[in-house]
């Protein structure tokens, strides 16, 4: 009886009818197509974007020139040169991250004991002319004042997850 209906089954084509079934049934079915420029998806807390570098609220920078991101860094993408302040505390005279070489892989901003570098949720970012790859200090704290708002807002949806 199973060899009659596998030959019957050979001969209608039925796993052809089948995926035209299904091609189908998807193709008559609402369209969830999104329409990019104009529409966005939503993006998840935990995106890896472009890099920054946060402040405290008092304005200060928060990296403590401790250079653990540069040695987690898989790309060696990160530079830091520090001196200390006549406080005593260190602080970076030089933070560059090379955008060519960074895999936007998060590992800096795990390896961060005080949330200085972080990623953004900015994904449309590109470079046009030679040498803009390397963000700088000053380009990076930018970067962070301009979104601060929503990394704080981020890093207290998934506080508890952290």
């Amino acid at each position: 009886m199973k060899r009659l209906i596998k030959t019957v089954k050979s001969f209608t084509l039925w796993e052809l009818f089948q995926g035209l079934f299904v091609t189908g049934r998807a193709f008559f079915g609402k369209k969830i197509t999104i329409q990019y420029p104009e529409e966005e998806t939503p993006i998840s807390p935990r995106f890896r974007g472009m890099l920054a570098l946060r402040r405290y609220p008092n304005g200060e920078e928060r990296c403590i020139a401790c250079k653990l991101c540069e040695a987690v860094c898989p790309a060696a993408a990160i530079t830091i040169e520090s001196e200390e302040r006549e406080d005593g505390s260190r602080r970076t005279t030089k933070y560059e991250i090379d955008a060519f070489k960074c895999i936007n892989c998060g590992f800096c901003e795990e390896a961060c004991p005080v949330d200085s570098i972080v990623l953004t949720p900015e994904m449309h970012y590109h470079i046009e002319n030679r040498g803009d790859n390397i963000l700088t200090k000053e380009k990076l704290l930018a970067i962070g004042d301009l979104y601060e708002e929503r990394l704080a807002a981020d890093r207290a949806a998934d506080e508890k997850y952290r």
